[in-house]
């Protein structure tokens, strides 16, 4: 069975990895655990026979009668044939709590994590397998050259921990670069819940030119005498500015938006 360039595919050989994995993970029986990626199944069968039953989303349709075939030795997994982004991790929620796991495609993690971060309240953490350098980005205090949008949207929801590295000789194909174990855990926090929209449209323009200065860069968005209120420097750049900065933004914007609103 090939690795697939279009769907993005490094298989996880290491079984060291694998089983570092699955203790971060630390699965009990009775939850509701989702995998994106199965692939040929390899954290996949340690985690059902931890749990018993699970959920798997698997996008390449050669990969999903073999795991159909060889999943009743390990447990009863529920495979969905599906691109994850069009995924209602909502309603694949019902009733429990999901904890999601995933050997994540390098060329679309973006788009996942914040796909995922739009079910973030039915979700109760997430662990993944990406590209080194994202988890440095998601993880990135402000201050640092490679703290964005990324990180903003994800600290302000979720608590980031980075959790190992992990090298490119534990896949196969071998990618050219190395990858880590990122663990997040969503704060459900109701009312920045409810700032997501205005938090995105904030950071949006904040870091769309991230040399100029935010009374610049946020033109249109907020003027400076409200950029001040909220605490932060209009003369700041948007990496100087701390998730809490941001978050009072948020709300400043969101504040304005809702007394423009039609009665």
């Amino acid at each position: 069975m090939h690795a697939r360039k279009r769907f993005g595919q490094n298989f996880l050989r290491d079984q060291e990895v694998i089983d570092r994995i699955v203790r971060a993970v630390k699965p009990e029986p009775g939850q509701h655990l989702v995998e994106i990626g199965p692939g040929r199944g390899a954290m996949t069968w340690p985690l059902l026979q931890a749990l018993g039953q699970m959920t798997a989303i698997e996008i390449d349709r050669d990969l999903v009668p073999m795991l159909r075939e060889q999943s009743p030795a390990h447990g009863q997994l529920e495979v969905v044939e599906a691109d994850v982004l069009g995924v209602d991790f909502t309603e694949l929620a019902g009733a429990r709590m999901l904890r999601v796991v995933g050997n994540l495609p390098y060329n679309i993690s973006t788009p996942v994590l914040f796909h995922l971060l739009d079910h973030a309240p039915v979700i109760q953490d997430m662990h993944f397998m990406l590209q080194r350098e994202v988890v440095e980005r998601m993880a990135a205090p402000h201050g640092d050259k490679v703290y964005g949008r990324l990180s903003v949207a994800l600290q302000a929801r979720c608590k980031v921990e980075k959790l190992f590295r992990v090298m490119p000789g534990s896949f196969w194909p071998v990618p050219k670069v190395e990858s880590a174990i990122v663990r997040l855990t969503p704060l459900h926090d109701p009312e920045r819940e409810a700032l997501a929209p205005a938090l995105d449209r904030v950071i949006r323009a904040a870091f769309a030119q991230r040399r100029k200065t935010l009374s610049n860069a946020l033109q249109g968005v907020l003027d400076p005498v409200t950029i001040a209120s909220c605490g932060v420097r209009p003369d700041s750049r948007a990496e100087q500015v701390p998730v809490s900065g941001f978050l009072e933004l948020a709300r400043a914007w969101q504040s304005i938006a809702d007394s423009q609103a039609p009665a």
